[in-house]
C-alpha cells in the first residue's frame, strides 16, 4: 500500500512525539526552596495566643498585633496562667475585694520568668493578655485587672479578635 504524503508526513510527526515527556526538576527545586524560604520567614513574625475552642474573643478593630506576654485565660471553669490553672471561677467570683492571691502567686512566680527580661526591673514595662469570653462578668475581669495592677504588672492587654475596618465603615454609611 502506497502511502500518501500526507500521511507519510504525519507518521514522522507522531513517530517524533511518540518519546517520553521529561520533567525538569531542577526549576521544580528551585520553586520548592523559595517557597520553603517564603515560609520560614513569614512564619516568625506570626504571635498567637493559645487556641481555646469554647471561648469566644469579643472583637475590635485594633491595629496593633499581639506581643509574646504573660497570658491569663479565664475560662468557664477554671482562671489560667500561662497554661497552668490556678483557681476556680465560681471561688473567685466568691471573694470580697478586688484580690486574687491564687493569681497575685502565679504572677510574682512569673517575674522571675517573664518573656522578656528587660521587662524583671521595669515595673511599667511588663505586659499581660488576658483572654475571657465577652459574656464573662465585669467584676469578675475587674478582679483580675486590679490583682494584675497589684503584682506589678503595668501593661494590661485584653485578647480581641480583629474586625476588619470595611465593616466599621459599611455600619457607618448605613446611619
Amino acid at each position: 500500500m502506497v502511502k500518501s504524503a500526507r500521511a507519510k508526513r504525519m507518521d514522522k510527526h507522531h513517530a517524533r512525539n511518540k518519546g517520553t515527556a521529561t520533567l525538569n526538576l531542577v526549576s521544580l527545586m528551585d520553586i520548592f526552596t523559595i517557597l520553603v524560604f517564603f515560609l520560614l520567614v513569614n512564619s516568625a513574625n506570626v504571635e498567637t495566643l493559645p487556641n481555646v475552642k469554647n471561648l469566644q474573643l469579643p472583637e475590635s478593630i485594633a491595629e496593633k498585633k499581639a506581643k509574646e506576654t504573660v497570658v491569663i485565660l479565664i475560662g468557664e471553669e477554671d482562671l489560667v496562667v500561662q497554661g497552668h490553672a490556678i483557681a476556680k471561677i465560681k471561688d473567685l467570683l466568691a471573694y470580697k475585694g478586688n484580690d486574687i492571691p491564687e493569681l497575685r502567686q502565679a504572677l510574682k512566680s512569673q517575674n522571675d520568668r517573664v518573656l522578656r527580661r528587660a521587662a524583671q526591673d521595669d515595673i511599667a514595662g511588663r505586659e499581660v493578655t488576658i483572654m475571657a469570653d465577652k459574656e464573662t462578668p465585669y467584676r469578675l475581669l475587674k478582679k483580675v485587672m486590679a490583682t494584675c495592677t497589684e503584682s506589678d504588672y503595668g501593661r494590661i492587654s485584653l485578647a480581641v479578635l480583629q474586625k476588619s475596618s470595611d465593616k466599621l465603615g459599611d455600619m457607618q454609611a448605613a446611619r
